[in-house]
């Protein structure tokens, strides 16, 4: 492990993680669960999720439009969160990008589809109660 070396912090010392080890404790301590961090597990902590976030973005660049426009861009991330079953977890924070208006008639259509379903249940009712 310690052949890994990425990045130099500022004294110019060579770092194993090139994320600020600081605000990943910060992030660990925010969980109740946690009370301690040992000094191995956060930089083991760091090095997976520097890992985990070049894999999402090589992995989102060769399988969206990246190739073509050689740049990785939101939407190819939120196309592999979409498609990918690995990344599937991440849906809810990369969703796909929609105009305004193309959501403002998804909203509407959602309505219009729960007043009818109102509107059949409180027929089902009011049939129940004349039997």
């Amino acid at each position: 492990m310690a052949d890994v070396v990425v990045g130099k912090d500022r004294g110019g010392e060579q770092r194993l993680v090139s994320l600020p080890l600081s605000r990943i404790r910060v992030i660990m301590k925010s969980s109740p669960e946690v009370s301690s961090i040992n000094q191995e597990a956060l930089v083991l902590t760091a090095k997976a999720t520097e890992l985990f976030v070049q894999y999402l973005a090589t992995y989102s660049y060769r399988h969206g439009g990246g190739l073509d426009r050689r740049a990785l861009s939101y939407s190819d991330l939120a196309q592999a969160t979409q498609e990918a079953d690995a990344f599937q977890f991440l849906a809810d924070i990369l969703p796909k990008k929609i105009l305004a208006s193309k959501y403002l008639k998804m909203l509407k259509e959602q309505m219009r589809e729960d007043e009818e379903e109102e509107e059949e249940e409180d027929s089902e009712e009011d049939d129940e109660a004349d039997s």
